[in-house]
């Protein structure tokens, strides 16, 4: 694979993992792990880290603990030098002038690495607990729209007024602007139609779930053509995956085997049987499903070195810029991805 182009990105692991039937993946939701995870990847290759934002944990379970996105990443900033740090947002718990002000702070503190992934939000049960409201899904992608104009105005125009159905400001002052020009990168997620044109039209780059190369590239095509009809500039295009690297393949299966295993803690099961009865998916798919989030087992970035260097190259034919990991330990995982991957391709 041509060494240059695929960018190598992570999701940190402020929920403590990304197993849901494994208890303990000896990676503690703290500020001393992220920040040494922080550090190190940016020494071993890794470009970019995700830092998602949720208020509960939904992968070891709501009473368990998860680092809030904001802090950490303005934290992150500080103590890391190259690392662009992909900050999610959510528009229903941050109003938009305020949050592009804070945005441009921290993208000052990391000398323009900063970057945001704008989500719509999904979790009913967390808006309440949190005391937000929380919308039907079209609603939600109005107001993101809404939300988008007024963190863009602010960002790029001397004075921003704007009146819409969700937000209104008047005369907005923002200074000192965002270093990163034109703006901080918008990334985003979705798959609905209304998710998709908005996306096209308004942000930078398209992050998906994880999904084969073939999958991807179908997606990668259709956002492409959407793009070109708004008379646009090329998006950048973004895919998560879950990485088991081993000497052989077979020591790789045995790790998929390990963390698929929904038998090995009661809760974990408990947990399972109620997904799978709300799922339409065929059985051995909805047990990796259920246990790495965001699809990432989809992507099968599982074997050997040289088998998972040659999937990322079907995704980089396919168009993807940027992988999304996760791994299991992180900073063990990360470490021999680093080594056994990256260090192959740059050197390629």
């Amino acid at each position: 694979m041509p060494a240059g182009k695929l960018r190598y990105g992570y999701w940190m692991p402020v929920f403590g993992g990304w197993l849901r039937n494994v208890e303990d993946e000896q990676m503690r939701a703290d500020w001393a792990y992220v920040s040494r995870l922080a550090r190190r990847s940016e020494e071993i290759g890794f470009d970019l880290s995700l830092i998602a934002e949720l208020n509960l944990n939904d992968i070891k379970g709501i009473g368990a603990p998860s680092l809030d996105a904001w802090s950490t990443s303005a934290a992150l900033a500080a103590v890391t030098k190259r690392l662009e740090l992909m900050v999610a947002v959510r528009p229903t718990f941050h109003a938009p002038a305020l949050l592009a002000k804070q945005a441009a702070n921290i993208d000052h503190i990391s000398n323009g690495r900063l970057s945001l992934n704008v989500v719509s939000s999904w979790w009913e049960q967390e808006a309440r607990m949190y005391g937000v409201n929380f919308e039907k899904h079209d609603d939600r992608y109005a107001r993101t729209s809404e939300w988008l104009d007024v963190l863009n105005g602010a960002w790029t125009e001397p004075s921003f007024t704007y009146s819409g159905k969700y937000y209104s400001v008047e005369n907005t002052v923002l200074e000192p602007k965002p270093v990163r020009k034109p703006r901080p990168v918008l990334y985003a997620g979705g798959e609905s139609e209304v998710a998709k044109n908005l996306i096209a039209l308004k942000c930078d780059a398209y992050v998906m779930h994880g999904d084969s190369p073939e999958y991807v590239a179908a997606k990668i095509t259709d956002m492409g053509e959407r793009r070109e009809r708004f008379g646009l500039p090329p998006m950048q295009f973004g895919v998560a995956g879950y990485a088991i690297v081993r000497d052989t393949e077979s020591e790789a299966q045995r790790e998929l085997e390990r963390i698929t295993d929904v038998k090995q803690n009661a809760s974990g099961f408990a947990n399972y049987q109620q997904w799978l009865n709300g799922t339409q998916l065929e059985q051995r798919m909805s047990i990796q499903e259920y246990s790495v989030s965001n699809r990432g087992l989809r992507s099968g970035l599982v074997g050997s070195p040289a088998q998972v260097q040659d999937q990322l190259g079907k995704f980089e034919a396919a168009g993807v810029d940027l992988m999304l990991l996760q791994f299991s330990p992180q900073y063990e995982e990360m470490e021999r991805f680093g080594e056994t991957v990256i260090s192959a391709l740059v050197g390629s």
